[in-house]
């Protein structure tokens, strides 16, 4: 993915953390004594750890950023973020603004009806991780991808344990993962014989940032601990039974890597519910088939002249991929409903404690 103003920019060591000139020109602003910018490496109860260019800070919220965030939770420092810390007089660090986020990796929310839970931000890549031990699980990989088409960021497959594979399964495997998304990059790799390794660093180029997706025991902290060089994340033994295991990563963190740029690893998802679009581009096969039925809306369960569902029956798509394109379509559609029904409200109690609005309308009432 390509950006506006991604020139690296001599900052310090902050180049290698993907500090470029379009993050550079958005803190200009914000330029004071005292203040300087930083990388969200995580976050603890409300407090940041920060990446500086002298060193590492812990910012607690401040100034008008506090306010913000209390009103709009995705707001609030996330993991990539690029900020903007200021040390006091007292040696307090707070953290004093979050500058523009070029992308966000958002899931939907159960406990909130109008807002995604955010990630990871600032990604070049969105790595979904997903192991060939057991057989890997399309479904799931179909849902991480319209999450990370919808950020915005660049998606590739990344299929894990290859060393535990035959090769006729490790190519079956590809292949099955190629023809659900298509254009979508996928690589095999082994944290534990290097294999897919050496692309993975060129994804990772000094400057850029790569987020890590899926679920637990999929091998994302043994790939950090690979590319590292070393063991900077915990891992642990999965079952063999069916490939489950505990969470290793119970929280999201962002890792610069030696001599390259940065990973963010984030704990199993359990839940990947669609937020925001990218069910479209995930599923580009029935949207490209979607173009010749004869209705625009075509829901393609059996409409007359629906090319996706003659597709179905020539065994040019499987029913399993359109019945899976169905399901995140409803789903979307209501997380749709959930945020205008939630904006709705919000707008309605914000004009019924408005200073006047009641004599207002009492006097418009009057006039007609």
């Amino acid at each position: 993915m390509t950006f506006t103003d991604a020139s690296p920019v001599r900052d310090a060591g902050l180049g290698a953390l993907g500090f470029d000139r379009g993050f550079a020109a958005a803190f200009k602003k914000y330029e004071a004594r005292g203040q300087r910018p930083g990388r969200v490496l995580r976050v603890d109860r409300g407090i940041a750890t920060v990446q500086t260019a002298t060193g590492v800070d812990r910012a607690s919220l401040g100034g008008t950023h506090l306010i913000r965030a209390s009103r709009d939770p995705l707001a609030l420092p996330c993991p990539g973020d690029w900020v903007v810390v200021r040390t006091w007089p007292d040696r307090r660090v707070t953290l004093e603004a979050v500058l523009p986020r070029r992308t966000r990796m958002l899931r939907a929310n159960s406990d909130d009806a109008s807002r995604g839970q955010l990630l990871a931000t600032n990604i070049d890549v969105a790595a979904i991780i997903e192991p060939m031990d057991p057989t890997p699980n399309v479904g799931r990989i179909e849902r991480l991808a319209a999450l990370a088409f919808a950020s915005g960021a660049t998606p590739v497959i990344v299929l894990t344990k290859a060393d535990l594979v035959s090769r006729p399964e490790l190519i079956a495997a590809q292949i099955d993962v190629v023809g659900a998304l298509g254009p979508v990059e996928v690589v095999a790799v082994s944290a534990h014989s290097g294999l897919g390794l050496e692309r993975l660093r060129e994804l990772v180029a000094p400057g850029r940032t790569m987020g890590l997706f899926g679920a637990s025991g999929a091998g994302k902290s043994s790939l950090v601990n690979a590319l590292a060089g070393t063991t900077v994340m915990q891992t642990q033994q999965i079952r063999r039974s069916d490939g489950r295991g505990r969470h290793t990563t119970t929280y999201r963190s962002l890792i610069p890597l030696p001599g390259l740029g940065c990973v963010i690893d984030t704990p199993g998802v359990r839940a990947i519910g669609v937020f925001d679009g990218g069910v479209d581009e995930s599923f580009g096969d029935v949207d490209e088939l979607g173009a010749d039925c004869r209705f625009a809306n075509c829901q393609h369960g059996g409409e007359p002249d629906c090319a996706v569902w003659l597709a179905v029956e020539n065994g040019d798509l499987p029913l399993r991929r359109l019945e899976s394109w169905r399901k995140l379509q409803r789903e979307l559609r209501w997380q749709r409903r959930r945020r205008d029904a939630a904006a709705a409200a919000a707008s309605a109690l914000e004009w019924k404690y408005r200073p006047g609005s009641h004599r207002r309308v009492l006097r418009q009432l009057r006039e007609i």
